[in-house]
């Protein structure tokens, strides 16, 4: 049993899915590749039981079989040859596996395909369509948000909701929260938990254009289909709290401000700043916004000025320069407004100018002051 594919174009199409393999595995099949061949298409199958990723190809074969290969040497081997077109031979009786280049022969064992974990199939599912940049969007601009608090399952992945206001996705920590809506998209009137390890994967090969993006989901499982990729993961069982119900709906108090000035003030100021808390005050009045942090411990400060518009009381507050950088460097605009209530309430940041389709919110808690 044999087959020819160039080498670059098989670790190419390895890379995309080998982030799926954990170095620690609970059974050792786990650290190989599913290679399926039928004829001329080959279909190459990763998981970690919770997470499974399929990439397709074509090679240059007549047979039908399959063979586990191990995945660290087969990409290690791979990224060391030039690009040329390989032979793969495998031994059904013995698993054995011989790879044959223009200059030379590796030889390594692989394992049953039958001891491969079975995927997941869409049985029972809704489906909605959306093109593969919003999917890449609302994934790279919620995903810092969600928390890697394990007690708190629920808020560790991104929240999925289709309903008559089209997708929004949803990530929180408790400390921060983004919201991000697309009314473009039609779908049903759900919801679903996508855990972090599976969006970070499909951030990466989810290319930002207008590649239409299958998304099937059941109870228990999220298949996401496009181009030659398919990810199937396995979904957070468990209640997303009540966002909404900390989003202040009365904010009098409008800040609005160059957001790369801003981001720059933040970045000087914070390295002064408490290295526990990363406490930064903003100071508001008229068309002045004063940035400043300080560390007590150290006899650390720094503030500087910035032109701003701001309508409303006169107000200081304190936020953590970490998660208002986060924030800052997932938005693509120009300016950004900042509604505050009080200095004991959430502030929220959102674009001064936004596509009529698109919704964003991020929500940032305060950091009480030092007096």
């Amino acid at each position: 049993m044999r087959f020819v594919v160039s080498s670059a174009q098989l670790l190419k199409n390895l890379q995309k899915i080998g982030g799926v393999i954990s170095t620690n595995t609970v059974l050792p099949i786990l650290e190989d590749f599913l290679f399926d061949i039928d004829g001329n298409n080959l279909t190459i199958v990763a998981t970690d039981l919770d997470t499974t990723m399929s990439v397709k190809m074509e090679v240059d074969s007549k047979e039908k079989f399959k063979i586990a290969i191990p995945a660290r040497i087969l990409l290690d081997s791979l990224k060391a040859l030039p690009e040329q077109p390989i032979t793969i031979a495998v031994d059904e009786t013995t698993n054995s596996i011989e790879i044959t280049t223009d200059n030379g022969k590796y030889k390594l064992s692989g394992e049953n395909s039958a001891d491969f974990p079975k995927e997941p199939t869409a049985e029972g599912v809704e489906e909605v369509k959306l093109a593969a940049s919003i999917l890449n969007k609302g994934i790279s601009k919620t995903l810092f948000a969600a928390s890697n608090d394990e007690l708190r399952p629920a808020m560790t992945g991104v929240f999925f909701q289709l309903d008559e206001n089209g997708i929004t996705f949803v990530a929180t920590d408790a400390h921060k929260l983004v919201k991000f809506n697309r009314s473009d998209v039609t779908g049903g009137n759900t919801s679903f938990i996508v855990p972090k390890k599976a969006l970070n994967l499909l951030k990466a090969v989810v290319p930002n254009n207008e590649t239409e993006v299958s998304v099937q989901f059941n109870k228990s499982n999220a298949f996401f289909s496009f181009d030659n990729i398919q990810l199937i993961c396995r979904l957070i069982d468990a209640k997303y709290p009540d966002y909404n119900a900390v989003i202040p709906k009365e904010n009098p108090n409008l800040l609005s401000i160059q957001k790369d000035d801003f981001y720059s003030s933040l970045r000087r100021t914070s390295i002064f700043s408490n290295k526990t808390t990363h406490q930064v005050v903003l100071k508001m009045g008229g068309s002045e916004l004063s940035v400043s942090a300080q560390d007590l411990d150290f006899s650390n400060e720094a503030s500087e000025k910035l032109v701003c518009e701001y309508q409303g009381t006169p107000m200081e507050i304190g936020f953590n320069a970490k998660f208002l950088l986060e924030m800052l460097s997932a938005l693509d605009c120009n300016d950004i407004n900042i509604e505050l209530s009080t200095p004991n309430r959430a502030g929220i940041i959102r674009p001064a100018d936004k596509d009529e389709s698109e919704n964003w919110l991020m929500l940032v808690m305060p950091v009480m002051l030092n007096n």
